[in-house]
């Protein structure tokens, strides 16, 4: 059986996630900014641009940090009693986050650095499917622990898991 998460994987993993959720509430600023860019107009300073930019590096670099620590030290087993059809959906929704948590700060940094309109594009449709994975993670975790109840939440509260 895997070990439970340890203290960095779950302090990386709510970093991880506040960060995500600045990035969605401050894409306007990014969006605009992109906007001016793409019409070659000049883009004046935003803090909040700047803010986007420094986070999504911070996230790529936080998510390498995550994988090494998984592949280091595991993840829990997923419950015995969940049908092999949630699991799977779990296994793929986990998967699904990790390469869009990649792949989303490589593709704004290749758009914005290099100006290139299909990565800046890949990342704005990337953009929805994030939020979806992050939808149905989220879903099934309380599916698990109001349906199911069997307390997988509590992984992710403290190491060892218990509640």
């Amino acid at each position: 059986m895997a070990q439970p998460y340890t203290k960095t994987q779950i302090s990386l993993h709510w970093l991880i996630f506040l960060f995500i959720a600045l990035q969605y509430l401050g894409h306007e600023a990014i969006a605009q900014a992109w906007e001016k860019l793409s019409r070659g107009e000049a883009i004046p300073f935003d803090p909040l641009v700047l803010g986007h930019v420094f986070l999504g590096g911070l996230i790529f670099l936080m998510v390498l940090m995550r994988i090494a620590a998984r592949l280091r030290h595991g993840a829990p087993a997923l419950p015995e009693e969940e049908p092999a059809a949630m699991r799977m959906l779990a296994q793929l929704t986990h998967l699904g986050l990790y390469v869009l948590m990649i792949a989303m700060p490589v593709s704004g940094a290749v758009a914005w650095f290099f100006r290139n309109e299909a990565a800046g594009e890949a990342h704005e449709v990337m953009r929805v499917l994030l939020l979806a994975l992050v939808l149905l993670h989220v879903v099934g975790a309380l599916y698990h622990q109001f349906v199911l109840k069997t307390n997988v939440m509590a992984r992710m509260k403290r190491p060892g898991g218990e509640a």
